[in-house]
């Protein structure tokens, strides 16, 4: 079953670089190492080797991986966007209605989340409870903690 992801240009570009490198720096580290074991002698009791044919099954692994979610990956183009409610790529301005205080969020895709920076994945708590959401409207949020209410401020792009 495919799950379909939508990143900035600069997200996916920054998805295609990773798994570049993966592919032309790392798979080839993995292969010398797996040689470099095997030059060392009797295979059946050569931890190096085990460790290092480990290292390459995870490093395929996580090349699969990518690749499954670079061909389900979709770029959005920000100008087609709805601003009058909250959909990916939204900035939106909330008001928590309990303390008050108010927060800048950008909702992004997974690979691009980065709290730091005000931005959230859509498939987060808060990024699903303000999905959809229009400005005036309150978003309750379902966290470990109960229902936190938020006040949509603004939104924009």
């Amino acid at each position: 079953m495919s799950n379909i992801s939508y990143y900035t240009a600069e997200g996916l570009k920054k998805l295609r670089d990773e798994l570049n490198y993966l592919k032309d720096v790392e798979r080839p580290k993995a292969s010398q190492a797996i040689a470099d074991a095997r030059d060392k002698g009797d295979l059946s009791e050569n931890a190096e080797y085990d460790a290092a044919k480990e290292a390459q099954g995870l490093l395929e692994m996580k090349i699969s991986k990518m690749e499954e979610t670079l061909a389900n990956a979709r770029v959005i183009d920000e100008s087609q966007l709805d601003t009058s409610k909250v959909l990916v790529l939204s900035k939106v301005k909330i008001k928590n209605q309990v303390s008050g205080q108010v927060m800048n969020y950008t909702l992004v895709a997974d690979g691009e989340a980065d709290l730091a920076k005000g931005k959230i994945s859509v498939n987060s708590p808060i990024g699903k409870g303000l999905l959809g959401k229009k400005v005036g409207e309150v978003a309750d949020i379902t966290v470990p903690n109960g229902v936190i209410k938020f006040d949509i401020l603004e939104i924009s792009r």
